[in-house]
Order: structure tokens, then sequence, then C-alpha cells
């Protein structure tokens, strides 16, 4: 029998005030481990007096809500805050969208006439040579007007869609109007607020918005330049579509555009 009680003395856990001795001098893995030994390791490797002044040191920002969290053990606040700190670091995983799964569609109108319609696979766009989610779009519109009428606003009606391939799914990037001046070596710009993805969609807005430029060619005829009755061609030369960052004034990545643009034209 005292061999028997011996054996049973030796394989005791250590007294709670030695683990917590032996517990300050332990790196945090090692304490995440330890805590999952037994319940008494677990209360003694978790508790405030050791986790206090971890979770300070690691996360200093975090210390106004100590005094919203008295009833939450520091332990607790140290695993919340990692969880956040590690999801925000994640990389996000890759688009199931791929650029060769999509088709722009883009209509200009003014009143009646047509400037630009047509429908053009994503991949065989000019991409942004900074890899983000702007492209340009070869043309081939052609409006004429009077030297006189392109001295005045028209109105304009623009519609962007984007197309999942096969005609599986449809998201209107972009469906305005607005006015401008058709004149050679203009620009004209438009742009939309897109809604966020999710099951937020029209309860706040996104921080995002559907960019669209047109940059305008051409010459007057009878050497008209600013008025009167000489005829002349208004050209559309070039137009240009991408998805901008309202936060940063920057268009976003490619990735991260097929991203957003995968939660509209996938079932997910």
């Amino acid at each position: 029998m005292a061999m028997t009680s011996s054996s049973s003395s030796s394989c005791s856990s250590p007294p709670w005030e030695v683990l917590v001795l032996v517990s300050q001098y332990l790196d945090l893995k090692t304490l995440a481990m330890a805590s999952c030994v037994c319940k008494s390791w677990s209360v003694s490797m978790s508790s405030d007096h050791l986790w206090r002044p971890i979770f300070t040191s690691h996360f200093p920002s975090l210390s106004s809500i100590l005094s919203l969290s008295s009833s939450v053990s520091f332990h607790r606040l140290f695993a919340v805050a990692h969880t956040a700190a590690v999801r925000r670091r994640h990389t996000p995983s890759e688009p199931d969208l791929s650029l060769s799964d999509l088709i722009f569609t883009l209509t200009i109108t003014t009143g009646s006439d047509t400037i630009v319609s047509l429908a053009k696979p994503a991949d065989e766009l000019s991409p942004d040579p900074n890899g983000v989610f702007k492209f340009d779009v070869s043309v081939d519109g052609e409006l004429g007007l009077s030297a006189a009428a392109a001295a005045e606003e028209v109105k304009v009606k623009v519609a962007w869609n984007v197309v999942l391939k096969g005609w599986r799914a449809v998201f209107a990037m972009m469906d305005c109007d607005g006015k401008m001046r058709f004149a050679p070596g203009d620009e004209g710009w438009f742009s939309a607020e897109l809604p966020p993805p999710g099951c937020c969609v029209g309860a706040a807005g996104s921080g995002i918005v559907a960019d669209l430029k047109m940059g305008f060619g051409g010459r007057w005829e009878s050497g008209v330049a600013g008025g009167g009755g000489g005829g002349g061609k208004v050209r559309v030369e070039k137009v240009s579509v991408g998805i901008l960052s309202v936060v940063n004034w920057r268009y976003v990545t490619v990735e991260d555009g097929l991203r957003y643009l995968q939660h509209f034209l996938l079932l997910i």
C-alpha cells in the first residue's frame, strides 16, 4: 500500500501556486497547450494575473475596452483580439471567377442616337499594367454633330453590365445618365456607387464605385471650330471602365474586383 500511495503522489498535479509561477515563463503557444492538460491546469493557466500584462502588451490599442469588460477574463479578451488580428492578416482566397468567365456589355446613347453598343469578353480587353480592375475598351463610335450643337451640353445615357458567360447571370455595374460636351480632345466621366456584397445590399454604401471614362476625337469640317452652322463629326475614340475605391481613390486589384463580382454572379 505504501508503494501505491507513493506512486499516486508522484502522478498528482503540482500545487496551483507552482503552476502559476511556472506559467509566467512559458511562451503563448506552450501556455495554450498547457491549459488543455486538465481542468486545474486550465484554471491556473488562464488567471487574469497572468493574462492581463500579456493582453495589454500585445494589444495596447484595445486598452480602452478594459472598462467595458470587467466580467470577461483577460484570457478570453486575448483570444478574441488574437483571432481578429489573424483574420486581418489572412490572405484572401483566390476568387472563384476569372476574367475569361465574364463579358462586358456597354451601351452609350444620346437621345435616339447610339454612340457605342458592344459586348466583349473581359479577357480580350486591354488591362491596366498596374494589375488593377481597369480596362480600355476599343470602340468605333461616331456621332455627327454641328460645331454649335457640340458646344452645348448633350444628355447622355450610359449602361455597363457584366455578364457571366452563357448568360447564367448578369450584374448591372452602371445605369445612369448625365450631360456633357462632345468636343475633340475632351473627356467624359461617369460613376455609380456599387452595392455592398452579401446580405447587407442596400443597407449601406460599399465604398466602391463603377467608373467609366470616354475620350473624344474628330475634327470640324468647313474650318468651323467654335460655332456657326458648320458640320462636324465627333468620335468616341476610347472608353475605359473600372472599379474604384472611394476610400483612397484608387482602382481595386483585379483579384478584389473578381471577388466582389462573384457575390452577385455566383450562387455561393
